[in-house]
């Protein structure tokens, strides 16, 4: 059950060291007696959490698979792990499990289209597009902000996805703003 405080109970809250919070009221309660209504809400309030995005790519019987992922996160610096969590409906993930090895592509925040283009059910993702093959052995998408290469260290069981660990084998970065997912759209970093 996901629990949270009723409206009623919303007030000041006393935290460690003493200060305090104002929390504000709640909209809906998930629980076990109300099954069918928490995708929705839980969709809604889960968006007003902004990510970065990303493209999870890999080659697998020698053509470059891949698509579009917010489920990415740092894991481990010791050892250097990584984690992203693929749908179990997804059409392209076991081929990149099959691979054995991926790259996660950040994306820049001029690269909107880019994310688009992958985040659409089958076609033919990579035409047109200009891209490279790792050391580890996977697509590395040019103008990226950064790109991990990894192996498949781990999969485990996460509801209607699956949660993959990644073995860093290398990685790379340059000086560019993100593309970000806020609300249901793409956002970029307003100036400093």
């Amino acid at each position: 059950m996901i629990a949270a405080a009723s409206a009623a109970e919303a007030g000041s809250v006393t935290r460690a060291r003493g200060s305090t919070c104002r929390e504000g009221p709640v909209s809906h309660v998930i629980g076990e007696s109300d099954p069918g209504t928490g995708g929705g809400q839980l969709r809604h309030v889960l968006g007003h959490f902004c990510s970065g995005i990303t493209i999870v790519t890999a080659l697998h019987e020698e053509q470059p698979v891949g698509f579009a992922c917010q489920s990415f996160q740092s894991l481990s610096l010791e050892p250097p792990l990584v984690s992203f969590s693929p749908s179990r409906s997804s059409t392209t993930w076991p081929r990149i499990r099959s691979a054995g090895r991926f790259a996660i592509n950040v994306l820049a925040g001029d690269q909107e289209m880019l994310c688009r283009a992958f985040a659409v059910s089958g076609g033919e993702k990579f035409q047109g597009i200009r891209w490279h093959v790792s050391s580890g052995g996977s697509p590395i998408l040019d103008g990226v902000l950064a790109w991990i290469d990894c192996t498949v260290a781990d999969v485990f069981n996460g509801g209607d996805h699956e949660i993959v660990v990644g073995q860093v084998l290398g990685l790379a970065a340059r000086d560019a703003e993100p593309l970000l997912f806020f609300q249901g759209g793409y956002r970029q970093l307003s100036a400093r």
